[in-house]
């Protein structure tokens, strides 16, 4: 079983920055992707940025292309969500994912993932 646990939410003005951290905890963590998702109220969750875990390749939502980033620390066993430029439309509870399997085809849906953290909630002020 694998924990994930996130901190780093909290509330920010637009145009303001925020820093995203996930903790991987449990059995022996070989991931092959890791991802942020949002859900903001009344919408659907949706994809923000993955990561491969071994060869760091990263993956994009055109909604937060050139303004987040993601980073990776295998030691350490967690992600980063690297988060500038902040919108109110940016406003949602933010969501670790971990896919322990390997993939073919982009990891950009919920459903790829197998483990979720409990999410941090992030509300950037107009």
């Amino acid at each position: 079983q694998v924990q994930l646990v996130e901190s780093g939410g909290g509330l920010v003005q637009t145009g303001g920055s925020l820093t995203l951290s996930c903790a991987a905890s449990g059995r022996t963590f070989s991931p092959a992707a890791m991802g942020w998702f949002r859900q903001a109220p009344g919408k659907e969750r949706e994809f923000v940025r993955a990561i491969q875990w071994n060869g760091g390749r990263t993956y994009y939502a055109e909604s937060v292309k050139g303004r987040f980033t993601i980073t990776r620390d295998n030691a350490k066993n967690a992600v980063y969500l690297q988060m500038n430029s902040l919108k109110p439309e940016d406003t949602a509870v933010y969501y670790c994912a971990a896919r322990i399997r390997s993939f073919a085809v982009s990891p950009v849906a919920s459903g790829d993932y197998d483990y979720w953290g409990q999410g941090t909630q992030v509300t950037v002020s107009s």
